[in-house]
């Protein structure tokens, strides 16, 4: 049987269930009885972690993981706790002088449970440091626990994707990209992407790059490993599909930022599951503040030579008093207008921006994806509900999805983020779905979209005939969905979705 027949077969027997008593009437029915949830708040959130969630686009593997795991993780692995700083190190240990092992020191349960303070968000208001600092502070002191951990890591975030019905995730990771930082530091820059790069390959750059994807192999073995794939049925969280962004340090000085960034570009085109990245680490950092052009330009001189590496670029993760009113005005535009970013992480402070509703036109023109961290800004930045530029982005005509960015740091998932927009903002059921749909379709899974215009949900011309959930695709529509990744999940999604609002028409009313 043929890739294709294959394909149509599996895509079959998703839309048969989808098939029966669906139509438009179903949608609204749901819409209607969203309407009603909204003064009863624990319905509200049986309904969101119900729905199709399609995918979560800005979520960084470390920060997704809770400190309840990274507990158990240091102690199995037999880590030391600096007990004055709460950070996890390697061994040995001296009880002595304060470094005892952690399987010692968690067994108190105010130990415990300090830690777990210490190691998130969680209770960060009753200290006396910012949640900005709070925030990015965990990762140090946890980061020794995560070091020989990747496949349970996304394991345990595959498996909460699948309990809300999410079937897509990109994971922000560092995929060998710390091995480019003493090539960057011995080559050094001069501000020629070309020849810098010239020099970078010739000092072995790309051998980074099999040692990359032995990494993901490994990670990806003990994913199926811990979660029983191999079982029959198999465990809802191995169907959920991961994807990577390599992210790049922008802290560090300039030559080795390119050189992490060249080596970005080297695992997108040769790591086919790295299907991006981005920049990370605190925007509002000395020398993230003080490079942010250069770093922009570096971006662009590279798409230039390696045009077909998509970009996300978190930018706009600022606000006044953290940074100077200066810092505000230009670094969304430079992202979008420079760096050539397909999609923006945070955007929160595109208010500040000059020309500030010209750029929102432009990114509108350019369907520059903005994603949406409601529970992340309102620790970090102190920014939250009518302060919040969703709506904004909204009324421009700006395309949004929501996302975690640290759900294990903030002690959330995504189903809490769709409540929170919805209870904030009072989204309608229409809105949340696109959001949902924008997920898919702005994400980096290779292939064209199933969407003709992304704003609608018309499929492209091989599936019109095909209204997608409620039939099979036909064979020019199964064709083109075997060449699409994104397509094909796009699929699934509205199956999904047809077959979650036939079982919310038919439920019983209380």
């Amino acid at each position: 049987m043929s890739r294709i027949a294959r394909l149509a077969a599996a895509l079959a027997t998703l839309a048969l269930a989808a098939c029966t008593a669906v139509s438009p009437g179903d949608e609204r029915a749901v819409a209607t009885h969203f309407e009603s949830l909204r003064d009863r708040p624990p319905e509200l959130v049986m309904f969101l972690r119900r729905m199709p969630k399609g995918g979560d686009l800005h979520n960084h593997l470390s920060g997704a993981i809770y400190a309840e795991s990274l507990i158990r993780w240091a102690a199995e692995d037999g880590l030391c706790l600096i007990v004055v700083s709460n950070t996890f190190v390697p061994p040995p240990c001296d009880p002595g002088a304060g470094k005892p092992p952690v399987a010692e020191h968690a067994r108190s349960s105010s130990a415990y449970n300090a830690l777990i303070d210490a190691l998130s968000t969680r209770n960060y208001t009753q200290g006396s440091r910012s949640g900005h600092d709070q925030f990015f502070a965990t990762f140090g002191r946890f980061g020794a626990a995560t070091e020989k951990r990747a496949g349970d890591m996304l394991a345990e975030v595959a498996t909460r994707a699948a309990g809300q019905n999410i079937a897509y995730l990109e994971l922000m990771l560092s995929p060998r990209t710390w091995e480019a930082r003493p090539l960057g530091a011995r080559i050094g820059w001069d501000g020629n992407a070309a020849d810098t790069l010239a020099k970078l390959r010739e000092a072995g750059l790309a051998d980074s790059v099999p040692r990359a994807s032995q990494d993901i192999d490994a990670a990806e073995a003990r994913l199926r490993a811990v979660l029983g794939c191999g079982a029959t049925p198999q465990p809802p969280a191995c169907a959920v599909t991961i994807r990577y962004i390599a992210q790049i340090s922008r802290t560090l000085p300039a030559a080795e930022v390119f050189a992490q960034t060249a080596l970005a570009f080297e695992l997108v085109r040769r790591e086919k599951r790295i299907v991006g990245l981005n920049f990370v680490q605190p925007e509002d950092d000395r020398t993230a503040l003080a490079d942010y052009s250069a770093q922009m330009r570096m971006i662009r001189d590279l798409s230039a030579l390696m045009p077909e590496v998509p970009v996300s670029l978190h930018a706009g993760e600022l606000w006044l008093g953290l940074v100077p009113p200066e810092a505000l005005r230009f670094h969304i535009r430079e992202a979008v207008e420079v760096a050539g970013a397909r999609r923006i992480g945070h955007g929160v402070a595109i208010a500040f921006e000059d020309g500030a509703e010209q750029l929102l036109a432009e990114m509108a023109r350019r369907n520059v994806l903005v994603e949406i961290n409601l529970t992340s800004n309102d620790v970090i930045l102190d920014v939250r509900g009518a302060q919040h530029p969703l709506p904004l982005y909204q009324r421009h005509g700006v395309p949004v999805a929501l996302s975690t960015d640290d759900e294990g740091v903030s002690r959330i998932d995504l189903s809490n983020e769709y409540r929170r927009a919805v209870e904030t903002y009072r989204l309608s059921y229409g809105e949340i779905k696109a959001m949902v749909r924008n997920s898919l379709t702005y994400s980096f899974l290779t292939g064209e979209s199933l969407w003709r215009d992304p704003r609608e949900a018309r499929p492209i011309a091989a599936c019109a005939g095909d209204p997608p959930g409620t039939v099979a695709p036909s064979a020019p529509c199964a064709a083109f969905l075997a060449a699409s990744e994104k397509a094909a999940l796009q699929w699934r999604l509205e199956t999904d979705f047809a077959a979650f609002e036939r079982s919310v028409v038919a439920a019983p009313r209380r």
